[in-house]
């Protein structure tokens, strides 16, 4: 018997909790970001909080923002708590031209200068093609992409006045695969990449680099809310399963993006411009043959029985092993 591999899913016999989920620290660089300051649209929740949580520990002075004014007061009451005082929260609409410009005219009254930029809210969006309206459309964009430009314009105004700086932008892997009812969500995070690019040639003469981190699954406190109530057997293995078309046969956690994040706008990452990071847990490597053969190949290894990937929220979820499928594996299907 072979001994599990450490990334493999930890959960197959515990009880699946917040905690087991998000568990995961990571040892930062005291002062790495002394003296900057950044700001972090969607600073609120998930993957916005935790790169803004750990700019504030590396020294960075941050402002933050959110729709919601107490979820926003509890986020920096919750820094404050661990003595991360240089934190701004600005409640808004990113879709909001007047409200962009506010972050930054605010920023700078505070803190005296913006330095950094991690576009990070976006609007959630998912219609199908078929069902998508001109209003949608006008949401999506304005909410997304648009937001995105915004802010890069905005801040590098800003930025040039100090001699330069850094932007990430938040996207996703949907920016690279179609996804069964994602279809206005998978137009606008492609519409990320081509931006990044575009605009890091755009001011690369200006000493400002842009860059892009692609996440694929990544656990967030909105996704675990349902650990509040007793899983059903469904819902249960539906989670187990979700990181197994993943290489590391697991979703990641929003630490696992922020340290990248924070490495792309470090003076560490002074010769990357333009380019995206893939967060992803080799989502993208394996592609669709990888997700549809490691259950099996974990099978064999583990004698485990494995569902055929999927989430459980789209139409991916199978309800039966593989070797239930005859028809789509026939005389491939290793017994």
């Amino acid at each position: 018997m072979i001994p599990r591999n450490i990334n493999e899913d930890r959960f197959y016999t515990e009880k699946i909790t917040y905690n087991t989920l998000m568990s995961r620290t990571r040892e930062f660089f005291p002062d790495r970001f002394k003296g900057k300051v950044a700001i972090v649209t969607g600073g609120t929740a998930g993957i916005g909080r935790s790169i803004a949580y750990e700019l504030l520990r590396e020294g960075a002075k941050v402002t933050i923002t959110g729709r919601r004014q107490a979820v926003g007061d509890a986020t920096i009451a919750a820094f404050k708590e661990e003595g991360l005082e240089d934190c701004l929260y600005l409640a808004g609409d990113m879709a909001n031209e007047e409200f962009c410009q506010k972050i930054v005219d605010e920023t700078v009254a505070k803190f005296g200068k913006v330095d950094l930029l991690v576009n990070n809210a976006f609007n959630m969006m998912s219609r199908t093609c078929s069902a998508v309206t001109t209003e949608d459309w006008y949401e999506c964009f304005f909410g997304g992409p648009v937001n995105y430009a915004r802010m890069i314009r905005n801040c590098a105004v800003e930025m040039k006045k100090v001699g330069g700086g850094s932007i990430v932008n938040i996207s996703s892997i949907s920016g690279h695969i179609a996804q069964p009812q994602f279809f206005t969500y998978n137009v606008m995070k492609g519409a990320v990449g081509m931006m990044t690019k575009s605009a890091a040639l755009e001011y690369v003469r200006d000493n400002i680099r842009i860059n892009q981190v692609s996440p694929a699954h990544t656990w967030t406190e909105r996704m675990t809310r349902r650990f509040e109530h007793e899983l059903s057997d469904e819902e249960y293995e539906s989670i187990k399963f979700t990181g197994q078309n993943h290489m590391l046969n697991r979703g990641g956690e929003c630490v696992e993006v922020a340290a990248p994040t924070l490495f792309l706008l470090s003076d560490d990452a002074s010769y990357i411009t333009g380019t995206e990071f893939l967060a992803d847990g080799g989502f993208i490597a394996m592609g669709s043959q990888g997700g549809i053969d490691m259950p099996r190949r974990d099978e064999r290894l583990y004698e485990e029985k494995y569902w055929i990937p999927g989430n459980g929220w789209g139409s991916t979820m199978h309800k039966k092993p593989v070797e239930h499928y005859p028809e789509l594996f026939g005389e491939h299907l290793e017994k």
